[in-house]
């Protein structure tokens, strides 16, 4: 018996070695999701996007989500550099080419693949457990916050991602699902592209407008919708105002909390 508890704790000492212990991040939901796996002091570096929680803006900067310094990447001797779908496959080779681990994560197109991918991330580093019970309790407050407001009338969403030109969140995106989850529905269901024309937006006549605050001027944009007050969202002001990255980032925690606030806007 003592034997084969020997060997157990053996084996459970030399697979958590196993495990990355120098990490870099190339976005910003995978370094959230790593401090919420609580593996955050294994991240020796990430972008200058990254920025929450508080502890990650203390990490050393290798670039920004498009733009990294590879020459960074190597002196700090990572044995695991996570990459997002965004980033350049010219530095993803570059940086196979030093003889670093790479693991790519696609950008999510909704709530299961968000999951999807958190999970992997657990596997990643060796929290797998805690990742899916995480997932667990998540999808157990969402259904609780849909099964509230389920019988409640759904109004016409529309949710402004960037402007000049105007850049919307389209059916194909979790944002879409965050509306629907809320309660409302989505009024830009005809394309897969976010570029939109604010004719679009007059003729489908959405109730809510919500604009992300990604490098606009929200208040700016809020007084060029009042230019057209046939829209039921300008007559009934109903133009609010949402962190971009509370909105923009697909990482599981902040998706119910994003669910919370949107429930909040479109059934106050």
């Amino acid at each position: 018996m003592k034997k084969f508890i020997a060997i157990l704790v053996l084996f459970s000492f030399v697979s958590a070695k196993d495990y990355p212990q120098r990490i870099i991040s190339f976005g910003p939901s995978i370094t959230e999701e790593l401090y919420i796996l609580g593996v955050g002091n294994r991240v020796i570096g990430n972008t200058t996007y990254c920025n929450m929680p508080k502890d990650a803006k203390k990490k050393e900067k290798i670039g920004t989500i498009l733009e990294i310094n590879t020459e960074k990447i190597l002196s700090l001797e990572p044995d695991l550099v996570i990459a997002i779908q965004l980033t350049p496959k010219k530095t993803l080779e570059r940086v196979r080419d030093l003889g670093i681990r790479v693991e790519v994560f696609e950008n999510p197109e909704n709530f299961h693949q968000i999951c999807k991918n958190f999970i992997r991330l657990g596997k990643i580093v060796g929290k797998e457990r805690k990742a899916e019970r995480i997932i667990k309790r998540i999808e157990n407050e969402i259904f609780k916050i849909r099964e509230k407001i389920e019988e409640k009338e759904k109004p016409k969403v529309l949710v402004q991602i960037g402007a000049n030109p105007l850049w919307v969140a389209t059916k194909d995106s979790f944002i879409n699902e965050l509306i629907e989850y809320a309660g409302g529905v989505n009024i830009v269901e005809e394309t897969k592209s976010g570029l939109y024309s604010v004719e679009k937006v007059v003729a489908k006549n959405p109730d809510i407008i919500i604009i992300t605050t990604m490098g606009i001027s929200e208040e700016k944009e809020k007084e060029g919708w009042k230019r057209f007050p046939e829209i039921n969202a300008v007559q009934n002001n109903r133009i609010y105002v949402i962190d971009a990255d509370k909105i923009c980032r697909p990482q599981p925690l902040r998706f119910v909390k994003t669910i919370r606030e949107l429930v909040s806007i479109i059934h106050p």
